[in-house]
């Protein structure tokens, strides 16, 4: 059933009605197109004019090496810990889901925040660090991600540098059941092999710093400890990005679901492109779900995120929000006006393939 929304501006009240599954494919398979800028950089501006206290917040959190550090350890210990189980039985895969996924989510979302270079006062700092925190991985990823996260933020919604956006393609092909079962239990290789197919970045120093780092990690680890014990920090990285409970906040973030759709179409207003979390899963994993507050501010630390929510209560406080992330996972499968359409998009600023440079934050 289609649900209605109402929603006033300064000027008049607009009454959406939420597609049904059975509408025009013309309604249904598109995503919601946008020439107005990304709202995260006025909110900016205007929480800066009215409460100019949070500039206070902003900078490096030292403490965060420390608990990264932990979580690598916990990592390598469990690995050690299963270097003589099977890996296909219940006490791997369930040490696996548990304990590996959940800290290699930690762990992506750790580089995340490094990417941000919110651990030391130094860029390269941050990315040394980074490839350190890739290890229990088990593929180099760190170098990668931090250019391709900050053109997500620099031009969020642009169809071919924001590749946190599903393609046509892949909404094309999975905008039905088995097809969102697959996305969202495949999430980790899409997010991994979707950059390269739309735009690309320079190779640099630090990527083959990450990859030899990396590769000769691997190489020692499974002439020492095995292939079993290797193969439970792939498990647990295909794990963390899939049917997981923290693999949640990938469809959070940015999907618009359930009531916060609206139909296509011309001057109408598009929804929000971004939505937090405020939720328990934060504390496993740096506070990721303050997701409006982030990209208002992305050199916020994560330990500032719930202060910054705080002072600026009267911006955040009537954004929509999410009151789930294992309720997203199944509302995003099982709801059908739930798809890969459903993402704010703008036109590209760059031709398709075209190379990136000069985004290093030195």
């Amino acid at each position: 059933m289609a649900s209605s929304i109402k929603h006033r501006s300064s000027e008049q009240t607009f009454t959406f009605v939420t597609p049904p599954a059975d509408a025009s494919i013309e309604v249904l398979n598109d995503f919601y197109w946008t020439n107005e800028a990304e709202p995260h950089a006025l909110r900016r501006k205007l929480i800066l004019a009215k409460h100019p206290e949070v500039r206070k917040l902003t900078g490096y959190e030292p403490k965060t090496k420390w608990y990264v550090m932990l979580v690598v350890l916990l990592q390598l210990s469990v690995a050690l810990y299963l270097r003589n189980t099977p890996v296909l039985s219940w006490k791997f895969v369930g040490l696996a889901y548990v304990i590996g996924a959940t800290a290699n989510q930690a762990i992506f979302l750790a580089i995340h925040e490094l990417s941000h270079n919110l651990l030391f006062k130094k860029p390269l700092h941050n990315k040394l660090f980074a490839i350190f925190t890739n290890i229990p991985i088990g593929i180099p990823y760190s170098a990668s991600f931090q250019p391709y996260h900050q053109l997500h933020h620099k031009f969020q919604g642009d169809e071919y540098l924001d590749t946190d956006l599903p393609t046509r393609f892949e909404a094309i092909i999975l905008s039905n059941l088995l097809g969102k079962v697959f996305f969202a239990t495949c999430q980790i290789f899409f997010y991994a092999l979707r950059p390269m197919f739309i735009t690309q970045i320079k190779f640099t120093y630090i990527h083959l710093l990450n990859v030899v780092h990396q590769l000769v990690f691997d190489y020692f680890w499974v002439k020492y400890f095995g292939w079993k014990s290797f193969a439970y920090f792939i498990m647990s990285s295909f794990l963390a990005g899939s049917l997981h409970p923290c693999a949640g906040h990938f469809i959070a973030e940015h999907y618009v679901l359930n009531e916060n759709n609206k139909p296509r179409g011309k001057d109408i207003p598009v929804p929000a492109e971004t939505y937090s979390y405020y939720g328990s899963l934060n504390l496993v994993t740096w506070n990721v779900g303050y997701h409006n507050e982030h990209h208002d501010f992305p050199y916020v630390a994560w330990t500032k995120l719930p202060e910054l929510r705080r002072i600026a209560a009267d911006f955040y406080d009537p954004l929509p929000k999410v009151e789930s992330w294992c309720g997203v996972i199944w509302w995003f499968i099982f709801n059908d006006v739930n798809t890969l359409w459903n993402r704010v998009k703008r036109k590209g600023k760059e031709k398709h393939g075209h190379k990136i440079d000069n985004l290093d934050d030195n």
